[in-house]
């Protein structure tokens, strides 16, 4: 999905991942690699930009001017733009990548026209891959801002008419309300987060909603279901236990294959850098 002049992982350890990301090599927190060391502490120092925490989750990016307020990166047959924030996030998970890449392939594999819900869709990747394979993406997240950015990545990529609806709604309220007109996508793909809030302050906790939601999910693609693609990061949540709960959730459309496993990102240096659990289901 990435030319390494677009996305490069060169480092990672001490609570921190260094990456490429376009022009800039960028210095900036990751926890799921405290416990690991540096393999080469020397490349650390030709970062151009470090994204140091103040308080909780918020932090500031150091130094200061040296980031563009946003730039464009290439990922296979899309763009997305990034954007550094107060969080530390740009506006790209990596570990996606091959994600997107299974995604496009699914799609073109099937009879068109295939319709897909993105559900917790972020900036867009997953839609954006099911799009430029041809596919009609239903693209949800509750975050607003989000989804104008998903639809700024869409028009830099040359798929600003494509079918795409854009919808900023609660997960869980939008797949309960689909259900009752009876709705139907043949593939679904969501990247729940541990927690979050819906666009009213509804509260989102993995543990406690997830069932709901994918069982809701697997009831909207029916007997006619093509693909499912599940990620998750949470520590409770393994491969093992994605792929029951999706089993389940299918119900007699399970028949199909399974692939489970822990999402990584490869390092130069040949080391993987964890990052989430997936499941994928195709009938």
């Amino acid at each position: 999905m990435f030319s390494p002049d677009q996305y490069e992982l060169l480092d990672f350890g001490d609570g921190r991942r260094l990456e490429r990301l376009g022009p800039y090599l960028l210095d900036r927190p990751c926890p799921a690699v405290e416990d690991v060391a540096k393999a080469d502490p020397a490349v650390w120092e030709q970062a151009d930009a470090r994204f140091e925490r103040i308080e909780k989750n918020q932090g500031r990016w150091t130094p200061e001017g040296v980031l563009p307020p946003r730039w464009p990166i290439h990922c296979g047959s899309f763009r997305l733009e990034l954007k550094p924030n107060e969080y530390g996030h740009l506006g790209v998970f990596a570990e996606q990548a091959d994600n997107w890449d299974w995604i496009a392939s699914r799609v073109r594999a099937a009879d068109p026209p295939v319709k897909v819900l993105n559900l917790f869709a972020y900036t867009g990747g997953s839609t954006l891959a099911a799009a430029a394979a041809g596919a009609e993406v239903t693209h949800v997240d509750a975050a607003r801002n989000t989804v104008d950015w998903a639809r700024r990545n869409a028009e830099l990529s040359g798929l600003g008419e494509a079918p795409i609806r854009w919808i900023a709604e609660d997960a869980r309220k939008f797949v309960r309300r689909e259900l009752k007109r009876a709705s139907h996508y043949d593939a679904i793909v969501l990247d729940p987060p541990s927690y979050g809030h819906g666009t009213r302050g509804e509260v989102w906790q993995l543990k406690s909603r997830l069932w709901d939601l994918l069982e809701n999910c697997c009831r909207l693609m029916g007997d006619r279901g093509r693909f499912l693609l599940l990620t998750a990061h949470t520590p409770e949540f393994g491969p093992d236990r994605l792929r029951r709960m999706t089993k389940k959730a299918l119900g007699k459309s399970a028949g199909g294959t399974f692939a489970a496993r822990r999402m990584t990102v490869g390092a130069t240096a040949g080391r993987q850098m964890p990052g989430g659990v997936m499941v994928r289901w195709e009938a």
